[in-house]
């Protein structure tokens, strides 16, 4: 189920809304969500339930052997370690088993062997989100920064809840708990008004623009060969915007969804286009995961007082290790190798860096980003390859289907990227022209949903 399909703005939104706030107490309404985010996930496939079931299940029980083993080191180094192994093999046999049978096979061949068949293992819908959400519990659970929950419906209202459960943003338990402790004493009238304004600045982001912006591109794309240069320019800026305000507005519709239930999901896009460095990049996007990778892999790997080398090294290790989070792909790979190398980069010159003008800051940052997209974008190395080409090297062929609208829209989402102010950043107060703006761009997301097929958020592949 897509947050911007029919069943969910017309069936299920209203359902599940009208009958959380008509219940009485906290228990009933983690077990309300708990059980609608259930439905809305087993949408694709119900076989996915049981996944996320266990996980739930197996993160609870270790939170409440830390309770019990509170004085045993042993104890809890099991209680960290296996459980972590578990779930880390359940995302990496539905992620990277095929990958890593693919890797095997380019050795096999190499030297003249039979090759092994691929399993083609189907992977599930959010796996990765809900395993990192689960996997952030047990870790603060160990290092004390946060004390386990011993009520399972909240803890499974945490994990599965429908709003970020496929793709984000990745939000560790500390961050939700007191909203949910509390969420019986919350009143909707304090959050419905932010709740619809994110949620529908959100839904235009993501209709409006990212899907128009698609319908030229996702053609174009599936020939790269035939691209001239200034095709092939027009694609990638336009892909760059298409991934911000796809993935952002999922993101805001995903903290709007909360709102309107109480709850505060923390930002997760701050005007990534703004930045100055890659640094800053970073910063601003995809900022829960950004937090994840520094807090779980980066720092525990860096020590206390690291060489600079070092400093480097666990610097290109991490993105790297973002790039596989992110698809089991070479082309993933080589995008959070590329980001790590423009990270060191940066780190090591950044006196130089930051003596330039922001605007030349701002500008060299955003085409570095593009052009790592490109990895991004690319089903395969031989594809990226032929668009790094494109870009950089004079090419004719067809004309764009479709340039004119493309520029236009262009124009109109890197103002917006580049120049307007971001979701957070808009005072979401009941204003009549502002209201009635988002009413009428509310009403045009919905006939351009209505009739057509949903397109799938960018992020679900993840």
């Amino acid at each position: 189920m897509l947050f911007n399909s029919t069943v969910f703005l017309f069936l299920f939104l209203p359902v599940t809304y009208l009958v959380f706030w008509a219940l009485p107490n906290k228990n009933q309404r983690y077990l309300w969500l708990t059980v609608t985010s259930y439905v809305f996930y087993g949408y694709w496939n119900w076989w996915y339930c049981y996944l996320m079931a266990f996980a739930t299940v197996v993160s609870y029980l270790t939170g409440l052997g830390f309770l019990r083993w509170q004085n045993s080191p042993r104890a809890r180094r099991l209680l960290l370690i296996v459980p972590i192994a578990i779930e880390l093999g359940l995302l990496g046999y539905f992620k990277y088993t095929d990958f890593s049978i693919q890797m095997l096979n380019g050795l096999l061949s190499w030297q003249g062997l039979a090759t092994l068949p691929l399993p083609q293992i189907l992977l599930p819908i959010g796996i990765s989100f809900y395993i990192f959400h689960t996997i952030t519990y047990i870790v603060d659970c160990y290092l004390e920064v946060i004390k386990p929950t011993r009520n399972f419906l909240e803890f499974s209202c945490y994990v599965s809840l429908f709003s970020q459960l496929v793709a984000g943003p990745i939000v560790r338990f500390r961050e939700l708990e007191k909203d949910l402790e509390r969420i019986d004493l919350t009143s909707r009238r304090d959050f419905l008004d932010r709740g619809w304004s994110f949620f529908t600045i959100g839904l235009i982001q993501k209709v409006v623009i990212a899907d128009s912006i698609a319908a030229v591109i996702d053609p174009a794309f599936q020939n790269v060969w035939s691209l001239s240069t200034a095709s092939a320019w027009l694609c990638m800026l336009g892909y760059t915007y298409q991934i911000y305000f796809d993935f952002a507005g999922y993101s805001n519709m995903a903290v709007g969804l909360g709102l309107l239930f109480g709850l505060h999901i923390p930002q997760n896009f701050n005007s990534p286009y703004r930045a100055v460095n890659p640094a800053d990049f970073w910063r601003r996007w995809h900022m829960t995961l950004s937090r994840c990778f520094r807090d779980y892999v980066y720092l525990p790997m860096i020590g206390r007082r690291p060489a600079e080398r070092r400093i480097y090294l666990v610097t290109l290790v991490t993105m790297t290790l973002c790039g596989l989070w992110h698809g089991a792909n070479y082309t993933f790979v080589l995008w959070g190798a590329y980001h790590g190398l423009l990270l060191v980069i940066y780190t090591r010159y950044a006196a130089f860096w930051d003596g330039w003008a922001p605007w030349l800051q701002r500008a060299v940052t955003f085409f570095l980003v593009l052009f790592g997209l490109v990895l991004f974008r690319a089903p395969d190395y031989a594809t990226a390859k032929a668009i790094f080409a494109r870009l950089l090297l004079p090419y004719d062929g067809a004309p764009l289907i479709g340039a004119g609208v493309l520029v236009v829209f262009l124009i109109l989402a890197g103002a917006i990227a580049h120049f307007g102010p971001n979701t957070f950043e808009m005072p979401h107060q009941w204003r009549p022209l502002a209201t009635a703006s988002l009413c009428l761009l509310f009403v045009l997301s919905l006939f351009l949903i209505y009739g057509a097929k949903s397109s799938p958020f960018l992020y679900f592949q993840f």
